[in-house]
């Protein structure tokens, strides 16, 4: 498999460099050659096959010969050890809860699959990798755990300071050893233009080897498939799902729009935004329109120019006709995922996250138009890393689960950066 930039000014690379450079040397987000078709086989067995199985042989052909079998039959087993439950919240929807994992939330599966291909590619090349990261919550976590320890590699996590939730930070703040948390004084679309800076800059690029665990890497993005087809294992309904995914920077969409198009059976998918729907608002017009970002309640998706929406163009070649006919776009305000949370909690008893509560109006807005349809949300975060907004709205605390006891007891450590080029700069170049 090699894969091209989408920018078209690089040479095509195979798995292994396309994951340990992150992004095509023009500044291009990384793309397959050939979007692998599943096996009438693999489908008939899709029901049966043990996750493990499963994730290796739907990775085996983007990774190529990049990786030994039994190392990438490794590697997938440790990325997908944890449960991946569908739970029914309603008659016409059920939740696919992806916060069974070590940090709690769904960019488990990516961090944990790159940090270990990546920790196989490091053992090949002398010079460390430096994992430079932007995050606007959930990654930072994610890729700081999937790393911590990794030999032959450092991350740096760009966060925007006050915008992640308290368990987000220390999450990303109080591990140590190789995990190095930069606070910079902005909002996410600063934290990840820094970062895009730096891929470009050849002094940077030349003292430090640089990759990314952004979503814009596709050693994060392409094991995002997995979990849409654990939820087909498990789907009840004769007819496929229609399937809303909380959307930010459409990482996560597009990786379901791979395994649909690779055969997976999904009735329609729903983008669900918070107000930053620049995403939303191409569905509906055929213009994409970047936006400033703004603060919300699902600070996850706070992203106003999405990186991977350049992929989903690519995927069905810039066709509007084609994404707007196979995704809706829905908008959801702050007022209305307080009021889902509550709302639901209380019919139901099921408790919302702020990013599965747009998730979960959204699917519950478009299915009142499909008569008979049935449809799942991805629940992408335990509640328990927004209790500034959850807990008021169920009128209980949330409690703490076990895994997190120890973490919230250590100290932050972060270095406050301006957002400005200059002074990430500075700092990459003074490691």
């Amino acid at each position: 498999m090699q894969y091209y930039s989408l920018k078209h000014q690089a040479p095509n690379v195979d798995f292994r460099a396309a994951t340990i450079a992150g992004q095509a040397p023009d500044g291009g987000l990384y793309f397959p050659e050939t979007i692998p078709r599943f096996s009438p086989e693999l489908l008939a067995s899709l029901k049966t096959l043990p996750k493990a199985e499963l994730a290796l042989q739907v990775m085996q052909p983007y990774v190529g010969a990049t990786i030994p079998a039994a190392e990438l039959a490794r590697i997938c087993a440790e990325t997908v050890d944890f449960p991946f439950p569908v739970v029914p919240v309603t008659e016409q929807i059920a939740a696919l809860e992806l916060f069974h994992g070590p940090t709690l939330a769904f960019k488990d599966v990516g961090a944990r699959f790159m940090s270990r291909c990546l920790g196989y590619f490091s053992r090949q090349q002398t010079k460390k990798v430096t994992v430079l990261v932007a995050t606007s919550g959930d990654t930072g976590g994610a890729v700081a755990n999937g790393f911590l320890g990794v030999e032959g590699v450092d991350v740096v996590i760009l966060y925007p300071s006050g915008k992640v939730s308290p368990v987000q930070e220390r999450q990303l703040t109080a591990l140590g050893q190789n995990i190095t948390a930069l606070e910079v004084q902005g909002d996410f679309d600063d934290c990840q233009q820094l970062v895009k800076q730096a891929f470009t800059d050849a002094a940077v690029t030349s003292h430090l080897t640089l990759t990314s665990a952004n979503s814009i890497n596709v050693a994060r993005w392409l094991p995002q498939q997995l979990y849409y087809i654990y939820a087909w294992q498990q789907w009840q309904h004769p007819e496929p799902p229609v399937v809303a995914v909380p959307s930010g920077n459409f990482g996560n969409l597009c990786a379901g729009l791979l395994a649909y198009v690779s055969g997976l059976p999904v009735r329609h998918f729903v983008a669900a935004c918070n107000a930053n729907d620049a995403v939303a608002g191409y569905l509906r017009t055929g213009d994409f329109m970047a936006k400033a970002a703004v603060p919300t309640l699902s600070n996850a998706m706070d992203v106003g120019n999405p990186s991977n929406f350049t992929r989903i163009l690519e995927l069905f070649a810039q066709s509007h006709a084609t994404i707007s006919g196979l995704i809706h776009g829905c908008t959801v305000s702050d007022a209305t995922t307080s009021a889902t949370i509550e709302q639901v909690y209380q019919q139901t008893g099921y408790m919302l996250d702020p990013h599965g509560a747009v998730a979960f109006h959204a699917l519950q807005e478009y299915l009142q138009t499909q008569p008979g349809q049935h449809g799942l949300f991805l629940e992408t975060a335990h509640p328990v890393k927004f209790p500034e907004v959850v807990e008021p709205l169920i009128g209980q605390t949330i409690a703490l689960p076990e895994a997190l006891h120890e973490l919230m007891r250590q100290p932050k450590q972060s270095t406050v950066l301006e957002p400005s080029y200059e002074a990430l700069r500075e700092y990459l170049l003074a490691r």
